[in-house]
């Protein structure tokens, strides 16, 4: 049997993000809580997704277009998605790190618990590690988050951050110029 380097590339792709859902849901967790949430958008999903971000775009600067468009252009040079979250958590540390007297004044207020920003930062980490590991280009982007919580990937509060991963000849997330 012979299997073109699409066929291999396309699965490696994807079982590198298998294993960068792995990574975040492993990482270290404020008090062993774990409230990290994990997928992976593929196919016309990423169109939509791209779409959105564009819409994001236009609504918050109209004709000036700005890194939600780079990205969305970006988004669709990729052959996956992997999104990691967080559910928003009061972790009853009341370190008033997030600018209020205690958790329950945090979370009467609808504020966001630093530690959840924390474990989130890691989680992601982790992911990006893994995906270096296994040389899959890839970006964190806040832009592809931002269209996942306005699409309502989930019921839940979620914070989101996207990684779109690629396999090609040149990393599509990055320009070089020439100088």
């Amino acid at each position: 049997m012979i299997y073109t380097s699409e066929t291999l590339e396309g699965n490696a792709l994807m079982d590198v993000a298998q294993h960068m859902c792995a990574s975040a849901r492993t990482a270290p967790k404020t008090r062993g809580i774990d409230k990290v949430v994990t997928l992976v958008v593929t196919g016309d999903d990423i169109l939509a997704l791209a779409d959105k971000m564009e819409e994001i775009d236009e609504r918050l600067n109209g004709s000036d277009r700005t890194f939600f468009t780079r990205n969305a252009n970006n988004l669709r040079s990729s052959g996956a998605v992997v999104m990691i979250g967080i559910k928003k958590y009061f972790y009853g540390l009341n370190c008033t790190d997030c600018g209020f007297d205690s958790c329950e004044s945090c979370s009467e207020k609808n504020g966001t618990c630093v530690f959840s920003g924390i474990d989130l930062g890691i989680a992601i980490g982790s992911a990006v590690a893994t995906a270096g590991d296994f040389h899959i280009d890839n970006r964190i982007m806040y832009s592809v988050g931002k269209a996942a919580q306005e699409m309502r990937y989930s019921s839940e509060d979620i914070i989101w951050f996207g990684i779109p991963l690629s396999v090609s000849g040149k990393n599509p997330y990055f320009n070089y110029k020439k100088k």
